[in-house]
């Protein structure tokens, strides 16, 4: 193996690790009421994140206000990723995680608890030596109450 390419595949995996801290930042700015200011500059000027039947916001002041009024609609969640298989080409990157998520929405008539699980589709992009969220997609597999015998009663099942 030559210099170059072990220097190549260190960058490699130093952009993969960076790409799981960005993720676990990002898991952990949601489960801090879904804080905008932590979770805009995740995010490239020109991302999308994509929750399919919770929303879609486009570009960095669209997510910054999505999740502005996400805080007001989910006073808890907690994001537990696993399973990363993640990509990385250059300065650009995919990336696929599983998602379990005990949350709560606020309803009509008062806190609902939810389960919720998921997959995320995401690419990152490299700028100015950071990665970011270019697109982050949610496939929700599950929405169900809590309280009810697991799975019994979905709100959506694919």
């Amino acid at each position: 193996m030559t210099n170059s390419e072990l220097l190549l595949r260190l960058q490699q995996l130093e952009d993969v690790e960076a790409i799981r801290r960005l993720k676990a930042e990002y898991c952990l700015a949601c489960d801090d009421n879904y804080n905008p200011e932590r979770l805009a500059p995740m995010f490239s000027e020109d991302a999308i994140w994509d929750g399919g039947v919770l929303g879609v916001a486009e570009g960095r002041e669209g997510i910054r206000e999505f999740f502005r009024a996400a805080s007001r609609q989910v006073p808890f969640a907690l994001h537990y990723v696993t399973n990363p298989i993640i990509n990385v080409d250059g300065h650009a990157a995919t990336g696929h995680w599983l998602l379990w998520e005990p949350m709560t929405f606020n309803t009509e008539k008062g806190k609902q608890g939810i389960w919720h699980s998921a997959s995320y589709q995401d690419r990152y992009i490299k700028q100015d030596d950071q990665w970011l969220f270019q697109t982050v997609k949610i496939d929700i597999e599950l929405l169900s109450p809590v309280g009810n015998n697991f799975g019994e009663t979905p709100i959506l099942v694919p």
